[in-house]
């Protein structure tokens, strides 16, 4: 993991504030969603980008009930 030097502080309702430098860098906009993962002794935030549920391709994503299928996975079941 890449130290940035950067030091942020959690609130009283548990939020941290991502400095600027490190939000352009990773092309983080305002409500963009992030996944929080844990390690033994680190909280990993990843820029979420969805991908079909089967392929795991990021083309032509189709959101149904909360997941993503690509178009030609979509073709495939509709078989």
């Amino acid at each position: 993991m890449k130290k940035t030097g950067e030091l942020c502080k959690v609130d009283a309702l548990g939020r941290i504030v991502i400095p600027v430098r490190l939000r352009r860098s990773m092309g983080l906009k305002t409500n963009d969603p992030l996944e929080v993962y844990t390690t033994e002794d680190a909280i990993v935030l990843k820029k979420y980008i969805p991908v079909c549920v089967f392929c795991g391709s990021e083309d032509e994503l189709i959101s149904y009930k909360s997941k993503y299928v690509c178009k030609s996975c979509a073709g495939e079941l509709g078989k």
